[in-house]
């Protein structure tokens, strides 16, 4: 059923990007490709291919779309989709043969639908369903020749080929050259020179034009120093290096990035890991070319074959950070941060650098290859009902988790967050008639204390203040300092925390979809925003921070849905009586602030503690855990204690070795051993 389901997930990933693509107006699809339509709406072959700088492939790419030049543009976007299609699903399925082996039952079952899935995500081949490339059939060309039946005449012909649609690629014919397959290396040689001929007869004036006016397609497309060029070129343009300084310092990177990944990349190859060679070649050939756009960097994604890692929990590391960088746009990987946008900006090719150069992928004759460092795990839990976990199979860890993982997805966590409020229905007539409905209730209940609770507010200058900052401010540094205690102090207790505050912010968010309100701020009924003052309710985006998210997400409140959380653990955790109460206080205080700045509801509140509920609940119920895990004993508690024991074991020995009485000291001196115990106990206790 797994197999079926991620089979399933490809095909739908495979018809929802093609359909992306055909339902665009025809001048709004394959952009790149229009570059070759004529008045008649076929493919021209008059003029020069490079008249508009748009058109960045060598010229043999455009001999081998000649056989196209009849075909007309409707019957071609079609055409050119499902071909693209396909040529996806056959560099899925030979990914999956290429792994370096032994490949257990389970990997060579999954592998395929997985690297479908993982390709037609990513946005190389976004980009390429969308502009119309032939980036893909290079990769698959050159993949090709890592499949153990590909013989030595068939290599050299397919990366001659291939390098003949992107000129860089003749580097896998020095790594060729490098592993003793040197007849390969030298037909590869000899059939991009042939190609290349074969186009320079044909097309001439295109050719002098790609080789010899743009020295090998530099210049062409977009400006070398824009965002989209992911290589050595562009990032010492946009640094603010030009002329012959940048030049320079070009050649030295780029020589020293070609002879550590190249010698890299043989020593995997001689290793039998020919796909993790491949890809650490191509993420050279993109780092060192002059332009390397968004649809050329597939060699990044294939990276994750490569095993990182000695323990069992740091293996996901990596391939998690590449399929990041590789399917999430800048704003999704970081924040909106300068120091930070600059290394969002600049993704792909740190990706690049650090497959080609850094990352110390393992090789096969590691011990750790097969047997990585388990993880400690639990049993799943047995709840107090016959049918409680639901998922009896998975196992609970108990080790600190890799901090970089965790950073990575809480990132990620966040945007789709802040993405799925952003996007929820913000209609203003639906959000307030469930605010009227709101308050209709509460009126019922008698619990409608909004309007004279946020008058008192508005009216204390003191208390407006301290409200405005806590609102602002606490909602995230609270919640994320807890986070961040509970991973260097309480690892297992970290694990048990973090599940149920996902599945509350889940809960939330199907809340904000079904439900739009609008907060008391924005009614109309003589609320104060005591953070912005009067609205115009026909513009309710208004301020720096209010334009980032949107208004009407009121119900439930994760203000307080958070801070209860907060409260629940930290009375559960804290050793000490005054910071439990700080904990039970925390969730009341937050309350009272969004009342009273006229941000929500009562019920709103009754909201957020009831998806915090459901969170620990849904915890109990899929996993069977309901109590906090035991933690093991601090490393300096166990330090002390085994400092007493041995203290206990020579103490009796040195009052002999001192020719005292030991009949009668020996009992002093145990017993001095014995009450230092309760003060190591009572040290493990406060720890």
């Amino acid at each position: 059923m797994g197999l079926a389901a991620l089979w399933l997930l490809a095909g739908l990933l495979a018809v929802r990007q093609a359909a992306a693509v055909l339902r665009r107006p025809p001048g709004e699809r394959l952009t790149d490709l229009e570059t070759w339509l004529g008045d008649q709406g076929v493919l021209h072959v008059r003029g020069s291919l490079y008249d508009g700088d748009s058109f960045t492939g060598t010229p043999f790419s455009g001999l081998v779309l000649k056989p196209l030049t009849r075909a007309a543009e409707q019957s071609l976007g079609v055409a050119w989709t499902f071909g693209t299609l396909l040529l996806v699903v056959v560099l899925g399925l030979v990914v999956a043969r290429a792994l370096p082996g032994p490949v257990s039952r389970r990997t060579s079952l999954i592998a395929a639908p997985l690297a479908i899935s993982l390709l037609v995500l990513s946005l190389p081949v976004r980009n390429t369903f969308t502009l119309g490339q032939t980036s893909i059939i290079p990769v698959l060309l050159v993949v090709l020749t890592v499949l153990p039946r590909t013989s030595g005449r068939q290599t050299g012909v397919l990366i001659g080929v291939a390098a003949a649609l992107q000129p860089a690629l003749l580097l896998f014919a020095v790594v060729l050259w490098c592993i003793g397959r040197r007849r390969a290396a030298a037909l590869a040689g000899a059939t991009f020179a042939a190609c290349s001929a074969l186009a320079w007869a044909a097309m001439p004036h295109d050719s002098w034009t790609y080789w010899v006016h743009h020295i090998g397609g530099a210049g062409l497309g977009a400006p070398a120093d824009s965002l989209a060029n992911q290589s050595l070129h562009g990032l010492l343009l946009r640094i603010g290096l030009e002329g012959p300084a940048e030049l320079v310092l070009l050649a030295v990177l780029a020589v020293a990035v070609a002879v550590i990944g190249l010698r890299r990349a043989v020593r995997y190859a001689r290793d039998g890991q020919p796909l993790l060679a491949a890809a650490i070649t191509g993420s050279v050939a993109l780092a060192v070319s002059p332009t390397s756009w968004q649809h050329q960097q597939l060699w990044i994604l294939l990276a994750v074959v490569g095993r990182v890692g000695r323990r069992a929990s740091d293996r996901l590391v990596w391939p998690v950070l590449v399929v990041l960088a590789m399917s999430l746009s800048r704003t999704a990987l970081l924040p909106d941060i300068e120091i930070l946008g600059h290394i969002g900006y600049n993704a792909p090719l740190l990706a690049a650098l650090a497959a080609a150069c850094v990352v110390p992928f393992l090789s096969r004759t590691s011990p750790h290859w097969d047997d990585p460092e388990p993880t400690p795990v639990a049993e799943p839990a047995k709840g107090r009902f016959a049918w409680v976990p639901l998922l009896r199979f998975v196992k609970r860890p108990l080790s600190r988790p890799n901090l970089m993982l965790e950073l990575m997805l809480i990132r990620v966590g966040y945007f789709a967050y802040s993405w799925i409020r952003g996007h929820a229905p913000d209609e203003r007539s639906v959000a307030e008639g469930h605010g009227h409905q709101v308050l209709s209730l509460e009126g019922w209940l008698h619990i409608d204390i909004e309007h004279w609770f946020n008058a008192i507010v508005a009216d204390t200058s003191g208390l407006k203040h301290f409200m405005n900052w806590y609102y602002s401010t606490f909602h995230f540094l609270i919640p994320l300092s807890l986070l961040a205690w509970l991973y260097l102090r309480r690892p297992a207790t970290y694990r048990w925390a973090r599940t149920p505050l996902a599945f509350a912010t889940l809960l939330a968010l199907v809340g904000f979809w079904l439900y739009p309100l609008a907060p008391p701020r924005l009614m109309g009924l003589g609320y104060v925003d005591t953070a912005h003052g009067p609205q115009d309710l026909n513009n309710p985006d208004f301020g720096a921070l209010t334009k980032l998210s949107n208004q009407y997400a009121a119900m439930p409140s994760l203000h307080v849905g958070w801070s209860l959380w907060c409260g629940v653990v930290i009375a559960i955790v804290a050793p000490y009586v005054w910071a439990k109460a700080l904990g039970i206080l925390y969730p009341l205080l937050t309350t009272a602030v969004i009342v009273g700045t006229a941000n929500h509801y009562v019920l709103d509140a009754i909201g957020g503690a009831a998806i915090v509920s459901a969170g620990f609940g849904l915890q109990y119920l899929l996993l069977g855990v309901g109590k906090r895990p035991h933690e093991e004993a601090p490393p300096l508690s166990a330090a002390v204690g085994a400092a007493v024991t041995r203290a206990r074991e020579l103490v009796p020995g040195l009052v002999r070795q001192r020719g005292g009485k030991h009949d009668e000291a020996e009992p002093a001196e145990t017993a001095g051993a014995e009450r230092l115990t309760p003060r190591v106990e009572r040290h493990d206790r406060r720890v």
